[in-house]
């Protein structure tokens, strides 16, 4: 009975969670969807060729507007490598198109606060300069050549038929493509498979954040993180961040959760902001980083990605520590708050209206048939065109 009131416990907390943060996924993506289906995949690739801050500027732009599911982040940052951007502009890519994106920021607002959100962008920004200046002090032509030759192996990822589709429209201002039926349908075929790309790391993240909260006591939390410390917290945090991240096997915005639970058990506001960042290094990505650019690249990835986000954290927890503006409150409401009749309700059930919209237009308009496209390759997606 024990064992059952527990799992009953863990699994209340994930759906409170869950309920909590449903209407802010659906607006994300939907925001996202309209950005990416204006933004061209061809378009990135010939403006990203250079490695110079200009360069840098555009791949943090690309990636604020397309999707934030890591694996299809990381596909399309080989795709576009492969097409001719630069290596320091692919990576900057990814960095941006997992931290900067609308979606995240605004669960991170309703689950932990504005103080997150703004930590989450700006640290995002401080990651791609970051990411810029080290490559550019230990980046070597030998690395990309070994990184560009096994990149045009092809070896097959995650979520690569995903990353291929290039659903934008080119023709017509912003507003004739968002309000055209031909827009309404990329909107819908973009939303859709956003979802689709996620749904699992989303539900993963919620049911490991759900557990953490019923069945890991806080004072393990605290001696962990040395919460009875703050000098010591605030150094390690940014450092232990990543690497819980690491073995977490959960990515995207699906490691919210999980940050919130971290962040109630004591954790530094720099090390939550440094876990929320090392989606890009959890160990199912960093396979497809082997298989995608060789072993020699994957660790230097691995190294120079830690290193990057470790500092990241460390910038954001000492400038928002001088402004005076790190929450003190560690109360995460989402989890034990459950379901009740209040605007939380109100703007789930009026989302959720919204996404079915969206997921009939995807029906109706022969959407289908892309699902099972998700995981082919970019050849095999266009051998099925030709025939």
């Amino acid at each position: 009975m024990q064992v059952l009131n527990s799992i009953g416990q863990a699994l209340f907390m994930s759906f409170s969670m869950f309920w909590e943060i449903l209407w802010p996924l659906i607006l994300g993506f939907t925001l996202s969807a309209i950005v990416q289906s204006v933004v061209s995949h061809n378009a990135m690739a010939k403006t990203l060729g250079c490695e110079g801050p200009k360069c840098l500027t555009f791949a943090t732009l690309y990636g604020i507007a397309s999707s934030s599911c890591s694996y299809a982040a990381v596909a399309l940052a080989r795709s576009i490598f492969q097409k001719g951007a630069s290596f320091v502009s692919s990576m900057a890519f990814e960095l941006a198109s997992t931290n900067l994106v609308i979606e995240l920021g605004i669960i991170l607002f309703v689950i932990l606060g504005w103080q997150f959100t703004l930590a989450e962008y700006f640290g995002g920004i401080v990651m791609v300069i970051l990411i810029g200046l080290i490559f550019r002090l230990t980046l070597t032509p030998k690395l990309v050549e070994m990184a560009r030759a096994n990149a045009h192996k092809g070896l097959l990822g995650r979520m690569e038929g995903h990353a291929a589709m290039d659903m934008s429209l080119s023709e017509g201002s912003f507003f004739s493509k968002l309000f055209s039926g031909k827009g309404f349908t990329a909107v819908s075929n973009v939303f859709v498979m956003d979802w689709a790309s996620v749904w699992v790391d989303i539900a993963l993240g919620l049911l490991i954040a759900g557990a953490l909260a019923a069945w890991v006591p806080d004072s393990f939390w605290n001696t962990f993180f040395f919460s009875n410390n703050p000098t010591i917290s605030k150094i390690i945090g940014p450092l232990v961040g990543p690497l819980v991240a690491l073995v977490s096997f959960v990515c995207s915005v699906g490691n919210v959760p999980l940050a919130a639970v971290l962040w109630k058990g004591g954790i530094s506001f720099g090390g939550v902001v440094s876990f929320i960042f090392a989606d890009l290094i959890i160990l199912p990505i960093l396979d497809i980083y082997r298989k995608y650019y060789g072993w020699k690249v994957m660790v230097y990835i691995l190294l120079t990605f830690y290193v990057t986000m470790a500092a990241a954290g460390y910038i954001v927890e000492f400038v928002f520590g001088v402004l005076g503006i790190i929450p003190t409150n560690r109360n995460v409401v989402a989890i034990t708050e459950g379901i009740s009749w209040n605007y939380t309700t109100v703007l789930n059930i009026i989302f959720l209206i919204l996404a079915a919209i969206l997921v009939i237009r995807f029906i109706r308009t022969g959407g289908l048939p892309m699902l099972r496209m998700m995981s082919k390759t970019e050849h095999e997606m266009a051998q099925h065109k030709m025939s």
